[in-house]
């Protein structure tokens, strides 16, 4: 059975004085666009916050994580996709194409984050015998961008140990950070993909906790203070059908000039756009539902405007 929406989803989240997303080829620089100076969080960064959100919070299998064996080797992808035999030590029992199917089927009952976002598995069988396994994802998202140009900040400190033995000093650290970031992602649940991947309504619904609850508790040194401000589902009720781009449809206005917001109080977000286009759409929508945080500033009531013009509205509370 699989999911009975086509559906969109508006994610914003903030961050300050963090590096949400670094950039290991750039000296682990918060990724920042040089032509709009707006700060970019991959769609991977987002994905393994809801990964690690499943698996270390509300214990989730999840088919991609780090697993080492007893020397600290890393698991690849071909052994990880061998945990899913049923007898991984005598896999000469089965055919090429038999073992494919044992570990498609039992990845897919077991792992909420393939059934969610896809996979390509490895399989071999033996160094002659090879194939594969390839599920394209029903959650897609974007890159995500925050709404407003960012400020990229140099701090220096101290260390916690000296470099090396018979120093008299500790080492100095050096970081990259942003003192604000309102950052937005946009995504598509996609009905046909979901088939493939058996996703559920269940698995939906899970994945909207796990955007939410997965943001507020990522909390390492480099993320601690992220704070999810809204979450939008749009459900549709006509079949491969969706709006798109609703991402362009939201905006963050401020007095400030953009590189000078620390707070999401110094500002409004501007939903007029796409209550305006939900509004056109609404015999094609099903229902919207949203969580918002309560220090967001909307320079629209979002809720009950979408209510006036006859959407079946649902909010979300975490």
């Amino acid at each position: 059975m699989s999911i009975s929406n086509r559906s969109e989803v508006l994610f914003i989240y903030d961050c300050t004085f963090s590096n949400p997303n670094g950039d290991p080829l750039d000296a682990n620089k918060p990724r920042i666009d040089e032509e709009t100076g707006r700060n970019i969080v991959t769609d991977v960064r987002l994905k393994r916050t809801v990964r690690d959100y499943f698996h270390d919070l509300k214990g989730e299998e999840i088919f991609i994580r780090d697993i080492t064996d007893d020397d600290d080797h890393l698991q690849d992808a071909k052994m990880r996709a061998e945990d899913f035999l049923a007898d991984k030590k005598d896999k000469s029992k089965l055919s090429l194409k038999e073992m494919r199917e044992t570990i498609r089927r039992n990845i897919l009952s077991s792992c909420i984050d393939v059934r969610l976002f896809g996979a390509t598995i490895p399989i071999e069988k033996s160094g002659k015998e090879k194939s594969s396994v390839t599920l394209t994802g029903p959650v897609q998202f974007k890159m995500g961008q925050s709404l407003h140009r960012v400020k990229l900040q140099f701090i220096k400190g101290t260390g916690a140990f000296a470099s090396g033995s018979e120093r008299t000093k500790k080492t100095f650290r050096e970081e990259y950070l942003l003192p604000y970031s309102l950052i937005c992602f946009y995504g598509v649940v996609n009905d046909c993909a979901a088939e493939h991947t058996e996703l559920t309504d269940d698995d939906v619904n899970n994945l909207m906790d796990a955007l939410w609850n997965g943001t507020k508790n990522l909390i390492s040194r480099s993320k601690a203070g992220q704070q999810p401000r809204l979450l939008v589902r749009v459900a549709y009720k006509e079949k491969f059908y969706h709006i798109g781009e609703l991402d362009k449809l939201v905006a963050f206005q401020s007095d400030l000039n953009d590189e000078g917001i620390r707070d999401i109080e110094e500002g409004f977000l501007d939903f007029e756009k796409l209550i305006r286009i939900l509004a056109e759409n609404k015999d094609k929508i099903d229902y919207v539902e949203y969580a918002m945080d309560k220090r967001v500033r909307p320079k629209q009531e979002l809720k009950k405007m979408l209510s006036e013009y006859g959407l079946n509205i649902r909010e979300l509370v975490y």
